[in-house]
């Protein structure tokens, strides 16, 4: 298995929408070619569009969600279930990734779990430290840690210059949800 000689780590962070479109329009290419990608969504419980496009994929890419439905919002200490849920993500991931059945490992708004505190750094380069070498890592979500981007072969900054949601339009099916 794997995409290339090498896999590389990945990151696509920033305040700018397409994050997590990247990273599942590389797992629709890396399908096209007949590899297998899995994608563990942090913070993530909700039913997104991608969710149904993807479940016609299913040979080739698998998504899981480890969040609960609706948004985090944490003003101080994060609560345990949602600290639980990132770390029994992570375990999910970690399982995937030497499972040898994926090219393609995609941590989905992990960059967001680790700014609220549900994770460690450190954890995260444990789950690093452990790539098979022909393995592909996708991190996505705004506040990438320095530490994460220090160690990452491509990092990407989406960059927000004008959004519509700052004239209260919400999210709209089958484009931003």
């Amino acid at each position: 298995m794997g995409l290339t000689d090498r896999g590389y780590i990945q990151v696509y962070t920033g305040n700018g929408k397409g994050k997590t479109t990247a990273a599942l329009g590389l797992a629709l290419r890396a399908a096209g070619h007949g590899y297998r990608t899995y994608i563990g969504q942090f913070l993530k419980g909700q039913d997104y569009g991608e969710l149904h496009s993807l479940e016609k994929l299913k040979d080739y890419i698998t998504i899981e969600q480890f969040g609960r439905r609706g948004f985090i919002h944490v003003t101080s200490n994060p609560d345990e279930e949602d600290i639980r849920r990132a770390k029994d993500g992570l375990v999910h991931c970690h399982q995937a990734m030497m499972s040898g059945q994926y090219d393609l490992i995609v941590l989905d708004e992990i960059n967001v779990a680790l700014y609220f505190h549900l994770l460690e750094e450190e954890e995260v380069h444990r789950f690093l430290d452990d790539k098979p070498e022909k393995i592909e890592v996708i991190l996505t979500g705004r506040y990438a840690p320095e530490s994460i981007c220090q160690r990452a072969d491509l990092v990407t900054e989406m960059k927000e210059i004008k959004h519509y949601y700052q004239q209260k339009v919400p999210a709209r099916k089958g484009i931003e949800r």
